[in-house]
């Protein structure tokens, strides 16, 4: 691993939000938001890849884990693990990762998105089934359950096309343990969705409400103006955090400036008709452009900041406080905690598309008191 030293103290990007209308919990942040100067922080490269990555997870034994989205025609492999600073090797095994545009959608990944490692140390990939943006293909979404002891898959999640629709993607998946259930946001068309990890049900909320929705927002990053095709992107709901206790989600579309957040116990009751759910949305701030979010455990919502190349957090107190910024941090994308508080962070490039000159990029940032 190779150390760079020390990381620029960043300018605050992000605008504090004019307030809320509830009282925070205990052990929740306050959805005001007040800035803060941030000391200098440590960042490491971890890794590097000639593929583009998006998604990354640690272990609770510090095994580091990759996905590749299927946004092109070639895709070596679709999750891997990380062996070394260049190389990555196919995870769980060879033949998930061996669909090329052909063969069974159900049993092998075809666009996996992101990675996230839960409470008690199992691995969940979740596969979009819908490569390059293009059309969803009926039988492909899932939500895969590994036991990274044993590096078998557990148990497959399926989602058919009759409760996704038709320009679904399945950005980002959270899962309560305790609960038994896994939270999931579409960034294709806009929606929480609520996946019961026992019965396997899943539940489409908040498809109608401004909080998934984009804003249109312009997204400029290191001078480069973020468009797909010539056309400014609309990217929906995307990353999402949950609170330690499981009591809150937090979610932001990616073309958006506000940070959104409902209690779980909302997406969890059966019996409120969806204005009721809707009405139990509350604005935290508007500020950045944001990609990847995570709680820490110790209730510090980390978010990046993708035009400032940057990584911010929220304090439980709804203090903003800038942790690091870099010019090699193109484009922040997602983020995972080890077991002694490092931060993981990937780069995806997503604003230079082919005209990137650089690798990808994996960075570890030393465990923040």
């Amino acid at each position: 691993m190779k150390t760079f030293g020390m990381i620029l103290l960043c300018a605050l990007l992000i605008v504090p939000s004019s307030g809320c209308g509830r009282s925070k919990s205990k052990g929740t942040m306050s959805p005001v938001a007040k800035q803060e100067e941030s000391p200098l922080y440590e960042i490491v490269e971890v890794a590097q890849s000639e593929q583009q990555w998006t998604g990354v997870a640690v272990s609770r034994d510090g095994r580091i884990f990759v996905c590749y989205p299927r946004w092109s025609d070639y895709v070596p492999m679709s999750v891997g693990e990380v062996v070394s600073e260049t190389e990555v090797v196919p995870y769980p095994d060879k033949n998930l990762n061996a669909w090329n545009l052909t063969g069974s959608v159900r049993d092998q990944f075809v666009c996996v998105q992101s990675l996230y490692i839960d409470a008690a140390n199992n691995l969940w990939i979740l596969d979009a089934g819908n490569p390059k943006f293009e059309k969803l293909i009926d039988g492909a979404p899932k939500l895969m359950r590994v036991d990274v002891q044993t590096n078998k898959v557990v148990h497959t999640y399926r989602f058919e096309s009759g409760v996704l629709g038709p320009n679904c993607y399945l950005n980002d998946v959270r899962v309560d343990n305790e609960k038994e259930v896994a939270y999931l946001t579409d960034s294709g068309e806009g929606a929480i969705f609520v996946l019961d990890l026992r019965t396997g049900e899943t539940r489409k909320l908040l498809g109608d409400h401004r909080s998934t929705k984009s804003e249109g927002a312009k997204v400029r990053v290191q001078g480069h103006e973020w468009r797909r095709n010539g056309e400014r992107p609309q990217v929906h709901a995307d990353g999402l955090a949950l609170t330690p206790r499981g009591d809150w989600l937090y979610y932001q579309a990616l073309t958006a400036r506000t940070l959104y957040r409902i209690p779980t116990s909302a997406l969890l009751d059966r019996t409120l008709s969806p204005e009721a759910v809707e009405a139990q949305v509350e604005k935290v701030r508007e500020g950045s452009a944001v990609d990847g979010m995570i709680f820490s455990d110790d209730g510090f919502l980390y978010l990046t900041n993708i035009e400032a190349s940057a990584i911010n957090r929220l304090t439980p107190g709804g203090t903003v406080q800038n942790v690091a910024q870099d010019s090699r941090m193109k484009w922040p994308d997602s983020f995972s905690i080890d077991d002694l508080g490092h931060i993981y962070v990937t780069t995806s490039q997503v604003h230079l598309g082919e005209k990137r000159t650089e690798p990808y990029r994996l960075f570890r940032i030393r465990n923040i008191p």
